[in-house]
């Protein structure tokens, strides 16, 4: 059977070091909260930031970026509500060179898993599925993930292959803007609500789903693993078949 829907929203782009201010009275349209990302550190500090989470975690893998950037694509909260299932993570070396990629991905109901993609000349990583997403999908299966990082442009594609065959596909796709007051704005008239229309939207389309009757996977509980003032709006459309 073939799905396909668009959803139309925008995400931000962040050195993840320097957040951008937001004025106080815009703050609750555009709040970066470090607790909405990872897992907490093995003995982290209660108000520890999202480069401590990003560092711990790759320390875990045998990492140290030693002070290197690390830029990320990402959802703020919108009066109070995140809804984060995708979230890209570009750390580069001190040189400034992109050595890994991590993907962290976020379910409905609280869970959370980062992959940490392989690094290669090869545009397109392979990770393992970890985590259930989807009543559709249980965690069989491995993605494929092309993650450019972006320039004056989005342009990724995630896809979810079972068998050789790829059973979901999904891409974001948009341009890069500056993070401007009237930028800022525009988008909160444009895209009002914007977390929590995308998590209505998928909500919308999984019960589309069981309308047509698609079979639900049966859930299979799991432990999910732990560790799973600049800055650029990226208007996007999400497309998934």
């Amino acid at each position: 059977m073939h799905h396909y829907f668009e959803h139309r929203g925008y995400s931000w782009y962040v050195d993840i070091d320097r957040l951008p201010e937001i004025p106080r009275w815009l703050a609750p349209f555009a709040r970066f909260d470090a607790k909405d990302h990872f897992w907490p550190a093995a003995n982290g500090a209660p108000d520890e930031s999202l480069r401590q989470r990003i560092n711990a975690f790759l320390s875990d893998r045998g990492i140290d970026l030693r002070g290197g950037r690390i830029t990320a694509l990402l959802q703020a909260k919108v009066l109070g509500y995140v809804f984060n299932p995708v979230s890209l993570y570009w750390c580069h070396d001190a040189d400034g060179v992109v050595r890994h990629v991590v993907m962290e991905m976020h379910n409905t109901r609280g869970g959370r898993h980062a992959y940490l993609l392989p690094p290669g000349a090869d545009p397109v990583a392979m990770a393992m599925k970890k985590l259930r997403i989807s009543p559709f999908n249980g965690v069989e299966g491995y993605y494929l993930v092309r993650a450019p990082r972006p320039d004056a442009v989005l342009n990724v594609t995630i896809s979810l292959h079972r068998d050789t065959e790829p059973a979901f596909v999904a891409t974001l796709r948009g341009s890069r803007r500056p993070a401007s007051l009237a930028e800022m704005l525009r988008l909160q008239i444009v895209a009002p609500l914007a977390p929590l229309m995308a998590a209505l939207e998928f909500r919308v389309q999984s019960a589309t789903l069981m309308l047509r009757r698609v079979p639900r996977v049966r859930r299979v509980d799991a432990a999910v693993e732990n560790g799973s003032r600049t800055a650029d709006l990226v208007a996007a459309a999400h497309e998934s078949p």
